[in-house]
């Protein structure tokens, strides 16, 4: 009996350290980024940051999208653009205002997965850059108590937004900053949004009848963290063709939308109003931006010209400029003249066997 009882124990200490070797081995075995959500989810299971990450990545896993920019390109340029919801290539962003059954404009879209804590709303800043750092991170109540959006709040501190209270009449234009950059590893020239920003078009009473509604900037969205959610959203295109055919994470990613310059990335930190004083000046300067990056794409796949000597002086570059134009023409007056010389040699040469003076070649002692 005291044999059956050591066997017994000893059978029992096997199958417990096999369970904790194969337990040891799954731990193991998970992605690194899922481990530690995992472990996040599993110290605080209530909090917004863990529902917010598990959330986020079983939306990427459902829908995919583009491969985010990589951190080791060779060139990139910033470029920020505000868009006008009121022009029809921007309407898709902007209808319908109210939601009509699932159907919701962007602006409600990304306010219901900030409230939720899906998304994360960073603080648009005096200088209006953007920064993903978490002292940045606006907290929901704050946010609604900084531009008066109603809300209610239970026992629990839950909040919620009415439909009706989400002001999304009111947002009507965005930022959107993009990032054209040139990866080396896959030859590529591409423009990717990174961030967006929605802005609150707000009358103030005081200011009377016909004034102009002032912009408040709400908040800035990371774009990757709420792509994989864009990517469910349905948006209608045309006017014409009623069918939801494409999605927001679509609309951005083909560069649907049409938005003005008003800031690159620059050394002084200048927004185009800084400088342009005039709306001429500030129309040229945004044309001269969009063809830097045109000629920079086309220098890039060599369907240009190559620059100019930056050592040359303005006056070598300009005799270089009149030899090449010189000897063009030239060109051009010494082809026709070739032609006709040709065209006198056969002349003479048929005369010449007409008279008798010179003997004819046939064409058989020719192929000799």
């Amino acid at each position: 009996m005291e044999t059956m009882k050591v066997r017994s124990i000893s059978f029992a200490r096997t199958v417990c350290c096999l369970m904790s070797v194969v337990c040891c081995l799954t731990i193991a075995a998970q992605p690194a980024k899922r481990r530690v959500v995992s472990s996040n989810a599993a110290a605080n299971p209530t909090s917004s940051s863990s529902r917010s990450a598990s959330g986020n990545d079983r939306a990427a896993l459902q829908f995919p999208t583009s491969a985010s920019m990589p951190e080791d390109v060779v060139w990139k340029r910033d470029i920020y653009r505000q868009l006008d919801l009121m022009k029809d290539k921007n309407a898709p962003m902007y209808y319908p205002v109210e939601p009509v059954g699932r159907q919701v404009n962007l602006f409600t879209y990304i306010f219901r997965l900030i409230l939720t804590g899906r998304v994360a709303a960073y603080t648009y800043k005096l200088d209006g850059n953007e920064s993903f750092e978490e002292k940045n991170r606006m907290a929901v109540k704050d946010m609604l108590d900084r531009f008066y959006i109603l809300y209610d709040e239970d026992a629990s501190g839950k909040i919620t937004v009415a439909d009706v209270d989400v002001p999304s009449a009111e947002v009507t234009r965005y930022y959107v900053k993009e990032s054209v950059y040139l990866d080396q590893r896959t030859g590529t020239f591409s423009t990717r949004v990174t961030a967006l920003c929605p802005i609150l078009m707000r009358s103030d009473d005081n200011m009377g009848d016909g004034a102009e509604p002032v912009a408040f900037p709400l908040f800035w969205v990371k774009y990757d963290d709420v792509a994989s959610y864009l990517a469910r959203l349905p948006m209608m295109g045309s006017n014409l063709n009623n069918v939801s055919n494409m999605t927001a994470d679509d609309f951005f990613t083909m560069h649907h939308y049409d938005g003005k310059i008003y800031k690159t990335n620059n050394l002084q930190g200048r927004v185009l109003a800084n400088y342009c004083e005039t709306d001429s000046a500030m129309n040229a300067e945004q044309q001269k931006i969009e063809k830097q990056l045109t000629d920079f794409e086309a220098g890039v796949w060599g369907r240009r010209e190559a620059p100019a000597d930056s050592t040359a002086t303005p006056e070598e570059t300009g005799k270089k400029s009149k030899s090449v134009a010189r000897t063009d023409e030239k060109k051009d007056v010494e082809a026709p003249a070739a032609s006709n010389s040709r065209r006198r040699v056969g002349r003479t040469s048929s005369s010449s066997k007409s008279s008798g003076s010179a003997p004819s070649i046939s064409a058989r002692r020719q192929r000799r």
